[in-house]
């Protein structure tokens, strides 16, 4: 790693008993868990909306409680981090995520379940910061880049989510019976696994610390690089099934084709990243990055047929993969702040881009089409190379 780690991970950690194989290990299965809790309650989602008979415009209105409880909680998470350490705060945060995802299947009413979904996502932004907090000490202490196959582990721990959704669902087991079961599971892992997490010191305080602390100018820089990033990546996953029914004209079983594509090629990119990032550069890798993005997108533009579009899908998948797993590593690497308040800050401004681009994918569609909403979202690729190019802090 670079010596700008070192301040505050690599020279101040406390010296782990445990080999760097367990510590990678455990480290990526709370990554898992994270992906696989988040993805068990978007399976039931419309067992939910029909359960408590909500209409389209209901149920989007109660969704943006859990956005909502992340954003709320992005400046206290970060500070509570950096007090605490993200060891404490992942073993105490993990448990109450499960718990909350539990809670969510108890609503009787609509303004229950955005209450729940509030504390959803509280909990969620809590173990979010210290868990990318914990990424980047285990980046560290392994020695080299290991951030985007962590978030790998996350993408791999969504696809389980699905799977054993689809399969309660056809089993015809209850909500309460499904999150009690993943809740069951992470107690579980929770339990044998939080022991490897690292532990680092508290970097010494020159003065009493502030609650909101005035972000630098390369965080803001960083967040825009990851707002392009996540923007993308919430147009893919909220639009690329509408795509293919409505422009590439797919047929009714090729319709999640499109979605599928881009979700197997962003994890494999995320596991294969590493290897790319020690050979040729985070700078080099985030500027390629950008540009396959601005090609995927074109190509499924240009040629909106099952082939190309299915391609296109995949360069998208393959471009946003490593984006914001690299912009995280820098941040939490940033000697002049805590890790966890950089990755609040860094967080904040990127998760902004997760909840503007879908809506803006619908307002665009509504003014022109839905193949121009793509063309303004591929942009943001070019973007993406162009800020980066600037970034000194990159390398």
């Amino acid at each position: 790693m670079s010596e700008s780690a070192e301040p505050i991970l690599a020279s101040d950690a406390i010296v782990h008993p445990y080999s760097k194989k367990k510590v990678r290990l455990a480290v990526s299965l709370f990554y898992f868990g994270q992906g696989l809790c988040f993805a068990s309650w978007a399976s039931r989602i419309p067992d939910l909306k029909s359960a408590l008979q909500l209409s389209d415009a209901q149920l989007g209105s109660i969704l943006l409680a859990l956005p909502l409880g992340q954003l709320l909680t992005m400046p206290v998470s970060g500070r509570l981090t950096t007090i605490f350490g993200s060891k404490r705060m992942l073993t105490i945060g993990a448990p109450l995520y499960a718990l909350a995802l539990t809670n969510l299947a108890l609503a009787n009413t609509g303004w229950q379940l955005a209450l729940f979904l509030f504390m959803f996502g509280i909990t969620g932004n809590l173990c979010n910061i210290a868990l990318n907090t914990q990424g980047v000490a285990g980046e560290s202490y392994y020695g080299k880049p290991i951030m985007t196959s962590f978030h790998g582990a996350w993408s791999v721990g969504g696809f389980s989510g699905a799977l054993v959704g689809l399969l309660m669902t056809s089993l015809h087991a209850s909500p309460y019976l499904h999150f009690c079961i993943i809740a069951l599971l992470a107690f579980v892992h929770i339990g044998i696994n939080y022991r490897y997490l690292l532990e680092a010191k508290k970097p010494v305080q020159q003065e009493k610390p502030k609650l909101f602390t005035r972000p630098q100018g390369v965080l803001i820089q960083l967040g825009i690089i990851g707002f392009c990033s996540m923007a993308t990546e919430g147009a893919m996953f909220d639009w690329s099934g509408v795509y293919f029914k409505e422009i590439v004209k797919a047929p009714h079983a090729l319709v999640i084709l499109g979605y599928t594509s881009f979700m197997i090629m962003m994890a494999t990119g995320r596991f294969l990243g590493d290897k790319v990032i020690a050979a040729y550069g985070r700078k080099r890798l985030l500027q390629v990055s950008g540009v396959v993005i601005s090609s995927g997108m074109l190509l499924s533009v240009v040629f909106p047929y099952l082939i190309p579009a299915t391609i296109g899908f995949m360069m998208v998948g393959v471009g946003v993969s490593g984006i914001v797993p690299m912009v995280y590593s820098i941040a939490g690497n940033n000697t002049k702040v805590a890790p966890g308040i950089a990755l609040a800050m860094v967080s904040g401004v990127s998760y902004f881009g997760f909840l503007m681009g879908p809506p803006l994918i619908g307002y665009i569609s509504a003014l022109s089409s839905l193949r121009y909403s793509y063309a303004v979202i591929g942009c943001f690729g070019i973007c993406i190379s162009l800020i980066v190019a600037k970034v000194k802090a990159i390398r």
